[in-house]
């Protein structure tokens, strides 16, 4: 009911922000009489205000168009690879007719991204995917919400988010040999389950990973988003953010954690700062401060972009990730394709390098959680193992902006180097893997 209610407000709402937003535009208007007049000015940073507080924010685009490999820029071509219910494989692909980049492209390592599905789009994570652009082939997982998806496409759950990681892991694989992942957040655990699930297996797992800031061990320095997720009982989370999608979505009738809900848990997590730059964002409308207002347009343009998640996936993950800790306590099973459970067991990774990151100052998955993972793959050579704490980095810090691009990016690159294995020259890979679980690979290599 709270969802419906909801929808019908903003689309009370909807004549009203459309009005703001013409208003501002008028009385803005550069050639108008009346736009140096401080108090019209005001008056139109108002109604600018007005509307980007009340309009409804849309999926944002990745809108990677180039990228500078060396001296050359190089054409991006964003493509679906895979295409799966709640979840798309997006690859980057790049052009150049320079012969002497295309050869250097050619022989760059294979990287998945596995992006957060915890309340944002991939596209949170655009800055990383242009840096990784420079160096490495990219693909990223882009998680649908789950207000599109049709309920005749079936539930969602935490082991169908294993079995898609395990599946685009094998689809990049067959293309190159192997690759290499990288998880964000969220995604740390359910790729960790992943990539343990195949070695268990005998599958060839992925050269390295990389996991930045996710909760592998959410007891060890619980911040305010831990501590919201151990405290409560199951059952609150089931009872109070739990609704159905309404009728006006292809997925109605779903059972959703809304996203409107959830970006109001993140505004409520620091009120004070959000308060503060939507002041500064007026102030700076009125002083023409056009630099300033395109930073703070394009912040939140992105940060308001939320999804829903379908209500088996987050309520699982509640309780498998922060109120049981079965990933730690070693009684994780999941579900494969056939629907029979198998056990989770991170001690089995033999081959894979692993990575961790995390953010000095990191207020989401607090100091320790994401180097846990190294205790639990201890079947890991320990100089394959390495941990990075990157200083003065909050959360998003460690993935995108200045602190990403100059502390955090020169490790990853660098330890993705050293445990890269190149394909051969005819394409095929250089390992073998199971027949029966992945795909062969193609003949030609692409950048």
């Amino acid at each position: 009911m709270l969802y419906q209610i909801y929808e019908t407000q903003r689309a009370m709402m909807e004549p009203f922000v459309d009005f703001a937003k013409a208003t501002s535009k008028v009385l803005g208007n550069a050639k108008s009489p009346f736009s140096q007049n401080p108090l019209v000015q005001r008056v139109s940073a108002g109604y600018d205000l007005m509307y980007r507080l009340g309009k409804d924010y849309l999926k944002p685009e990745f809108g990677i168009q180039t990228v500078k490999v060396g001296e050359t820029e190089v054409t991006i071509h964003e493509r679906i690879e895979v295409k799966k219910p709640f979840c798309d494989l997006i690859r980057f692909k790049r052009y150049t007719d320079d012969v002497e980049t295309l050869s250097q492209l050619k022989g760059q390592p294979a990287v998945l991204i596995v992006a957060p599905l915890s309340g944002h789009y991939a596209t949170l994570l655009r800055d990383t995917v242009a840096t990784m652009l420079k160096d490495h082939k990219v693909y990223i997982t882009d998680w649908k919400n789950a207000r599109t998806v049709p309920l005749s496409e079936g539930e969602f759950h935490l082991d169908d988010y294993v079995n898609y990681v395990q599946e685009f892991i094998r689809h990049v694989q067959a293309k190159y040999g192997n690759c290499h992942v990288m998880s964000v957040c969220q995604p740390t655990v359910p790729v960790l389950a992943a990539v343990s699930l195949m070695a268990t297996r005998g599958e060839i797992t992925p050269l390295s990973l990389t996991m930045m800031g996710g909760p592998i061990d959410a007891r060890l320095s619980p911040t305010a988003v831990n501590n919201l997720a151990m405290n409560k009982p199951f059952s609150w989370f089931e009872n109070n953010v739990i609704y159905k999608v309404p009728a006006n979505f292809e997925g109605a009738g779903r059972r959703v954690y809304p996203g409107f809900l959830q970006h109001s848990g993140f505004v409520a997590m620091n009120p004070q700062n959000h308060r503060n730059s939507h002041f500064d964002y007026f102030n700076d409308l009125i002083k023409g401060d056009n630099s300033s207002v395109e930073s703070h347009r394009k912040f939140y343009d992105e940060y308001n972009a939320v999804l829903d998640m379908d209500a088996d996936y987050y309520l699982e993950t509640i309780a498998t990730v922060f109120q049981d800790f079965k990933l730690v306590n070693g009684t994780w099973d999941v579900k494969n394709l056939e629907g029979k459970p198998e056990r989770v067991k991170p001690a089995d990774i033999k081959t894979s390098a692993l990575l961790t990151v995390e953010g000095e100052l990191d207020d989401i998955s607090g100091s320790g959680q994401t180097q846990a993972a190294h205790d639990l793959c201890s079947g890991i050579a320990k100089s394959k193992r390495q941990h990075f704490e990157a200083k003065g980095a909050g959360h998003y810090g460690i993935f995108s902006g200045r602190r990403w691009r100059e502390q955090v990016y020169p490790q990853v690159q660098a330890f993705i180097l050293a445990h890269h294995v190149a394909p051969k020259a005819d394409g095929k890979p250089v390992l073998k893997a199971d027949t029966k679980a992945v795909a062969k690979p193609k003949a030609k290599l692409k950048a």
